[in-house]
């Protein structure tokens, strides 16, 4: 097949499409990290072998471009993001924090905690904000990203494919998430980070806000307030219903200045390039 002619692993119809649309996904992506960091083990994997507090910006943007690639770039495209993904993964071990003993960053237990938490921050982060999904899209959306999955190194039916499954996956692993000295240490980090001069939203990039901690606070504040009741109580804090509807007020006030915003200036070029080709390969008539 030409690559012009390919729209990738989802395309124009999915439900992945419609959810990664929203610039307010870029808050997603923080929200998940927060999640992600609870899991001992994957903290681990993460902080010891990665100094990203040295480049953090620089990690986001390549996890962005990676995300970016596996929905809107054409099939090829998310293969070879898979590929160099699982390569790089192959070569990392860490320690448990608790037993000492040895792993692969990339045992199919932290790769399922990882993905789990990423797609269900998207979708929910998208409800939240308003986008208009209904329980069927929401399944849609989790079975979809089984591709996704594979392409991390997944047995795409080992992962959750529905909202059901996804609450029941949570139900299980629940028990074995607390807040480790390096889970508190990044908490804190993502919530008060160096700023740059500009911060560019991820995702579709382009759009930039300037040098202001204050607001970058204020994103942190909601992407933690949008976490599930049981994690903010993971991390000391209360899981009170007006954190819930606090969170909400602001992610929903937030996608409508976003989406105020003209796209040509907050679409970035993945996301053109795949626009382009569905333009082109739409039916006409």
């Amino acid at each position: 097949m030409d690559p012009d002619d390919d729209l990738g692993l989802f395309g124009p119809g999915s439900v992945t499409w419609k959810v990664h649309e929203e610039p307010i996904l870029f808050l997603a992506g923080l929200r998940a990290l927060y999640l992600q960091a609870l899991h001992p083990r994957a903290m681990a994997g993460v902080a010891q072998n990665s100094d990203f507090k040295a480049d953090a910006w620089g990690r986001l943007m390549r996890t962005t471009t990676y995300v970016a690639t596996t929905i809107y770039g054409t099939t090829a495209e998310a293969e070879a993001a898979g590929r160099r993904l699982r390569r790089m993964h192959a070569r990392m071990t860490a320690r448990d924090p608790f037993t000492a003993e040895e792993f692969r960053v990339d045992e199919p237990d932290l790769l399922r905690w990882v993905h789990v938490t990423e797609v269900e921050s998207f979708v929910t982060t998208a409800q939240r904000a308003g986008v208009p999904l209904t329980g069927a899209e929401v399944d849609g959306y989790f079975a979809e990203q089984r591709r996704a999955a594979a392409l991390a190194g997944l047995d795409p039916q080992s992962v959750p494919g529905s909202a059901a499954e996804v609450a029941e996956y949570y139900r299980r692993i629940r028990p074995e998430l607390r807040l480790t000295r390096e889970a508190a240490e990044t908490a804190l980090f993502l919530t008060a980070p160096p700023v740059p001069r500009k911060i560019s939203l991820p995702l579709r990039v382009g759009l930039s806000l300037g040098p202001t901690r204050l607001l970058y606070f204020g994103l942190a504040g909601t992407a933690f307030g949008l976490l599930p009741q049981w994690a903010r109580r993971r991390y000391g804090g209360l899981g009170l219903p007006t954190t819930d509807l606090s969170a909400e007020l602001g992610v929903r006030a937030l996608r409508l200045a976003l989406n105020a915003v003209p796209r040509r200036f907050i679409e970035g070029e993945i996301y053109q390039a795949a626009q382009a080709r569905a333009t082109r390969l739409a039916p006409t008539g």
